[in-house]
């Protein structure tokens, strides 16, 4: 993944300053975010600077919706076409919606 990828926002903000402890960890303190990700992929440059990209999971037996483009594009186009109100009703008596 490239650094263009991977900020999605540029706009960065002072939260606090912190001292690594004797082990050389860092506790970020309170961070105030509606939601706080419990996992995170680390990304460090060669001048010391960290990224932290906050992760979720799904499971295993949803995994192939994102490794199928045809099928996730599919989603996604109906998704849109549900928030534009472009939906009907799906005819019982026809599997196919049709």
């Amino acid at each position: 993944m490239t650094i263009a990828q991977l900020v999605k926002d540029k706009n960065f903000q002072e939260v606090t300053e912190v001292k690594s402890d004797s082990k050389h960890r860092v506790s970020l303190g309170k961070v105030e975010m509606t939601e706080l990700p419990s996992i995170y992929r680390i990304y460090v440059n060669s001048a010391g600077q960290i990224i932290l990209d906050p992760q979720v999971t799904i499971p295993a037996s949803e995994a192939w919706l994102y490794k199928n483009e045809k099928a996730l594009n599919a989603v996604r186009s109906g998704l849109e076409a549900a928030r534009e109100g472009r939906v009907r009703k799906a005819n019982k008596s026809d599997p196919s919606g049709r």
